[in-house]
């Protein structure tokens, strides 16, 4: 299983986790891309797949509907079956010989109730029936940089119709290693709800080392409390800015 495999954007490679048995890295072109736990889906190894995942953990209990642009090895699919069964879900890859390889290679034939379609996420976004998605997740990138659309006003309008009134927006966004934030896709995920959070390391938004930010929206308010204390509890300090205190961030 080991080994260097051809795909779409690059050249991908699984990594054995030495420490923890039944781990695996995932790269392309050498880029972390997703980490899974093959016996343990809960075990979340990404600090900000941690971070969507304690927003999503903070939802009304019960099986969710979930979205993904942009899957990887499908690591945030797989702690939700676990973790809320008889949740239906669908990921949006545009890279076919990546999920074939993390078919064949990371089981993902065992996950109940997820489907993947191959397709662009900017098109495929039309096509979700409005009003039926709990959780809309947007984690994609081609060699580290996320397609320009998908940071767009347009593509969270349409994302915005896919979602139940009740239903959460999630998005992933990387800083440099300088530090820098293409802060225009983090404002124009939150102009688009009027209930929003942001999620990050301290020093990530200090523009102290790169990292990852996590953006949440919904036309109803969300859990900001319950969230706040699992983030209490990360390993590293994680900053929660809602409210005025996110607008100045923007």
């Amino acid at each position: 299983m080991p080994g260097r495999y051809p795909v779409r954007f690059g050249t991908a490679e699984l990594l054995a986790d030495a420490d923890r048995p039944g781990g695996w890295l995932l790269t392309v072109d050498q880029i972390p891309q997703s980490y899974v736990h093959l016996d343990d889906p809960t075990y979340l190894d990404f600090e900000y797949v941690r971070r969507m995942a304690d927003v999503i953990d903070a939802l009304a209990p019960g099986p969710l509907y979930a979205v993904h642009i942009g899957g990887g090895a499908c690591t945030l699919p797989r702690y939700l079956a676990a973790t809320r069964p008889g949740s239906r879900q669908l990921v949006i890859e545009a890279d076919a010989p990546l999920v074939e390889l993390v078919r064949e290679q990371l089981d993902l034939r065992s996950v109940p109730q997820l489907r993947v379609r191959i397709g662009d996420g900017l098109a495929e976004i039309a096509t979700l029936r409005p009003d039926s998605v709990d959780v809309l997740v947007v984690d994609a990138f081609e060699r580290a940089v996320m397609p320009g659309g998908m940071g767009s006003r347009e593509f969270v309008a349409q994302a915005g119709l896919a979602l139940r009134d009740s239903g959460v927006y999630l998005l992933n966004v990387a800083a440099s290693a300088g530090g820098a934030v293409d802060r225009p896709i983090v404002a124009n995920a939150l102009a688009a709800f009027p209930h929003r959070l942001l999620l990050a390391e301290s020093a990530v938004l200090r523009g102290k080392r790169p990292g990852n930010l996590v953006v949440a929206g919904s036309r109803t308010p969300l859990p900001e409390d319950t969230v706040a204390r699992k983030v209490a509890r990360a390993p590293y300090p994680v900053q929660l800015l809602t409210g005025k205190e996110l607008d100045r961030y923007v």
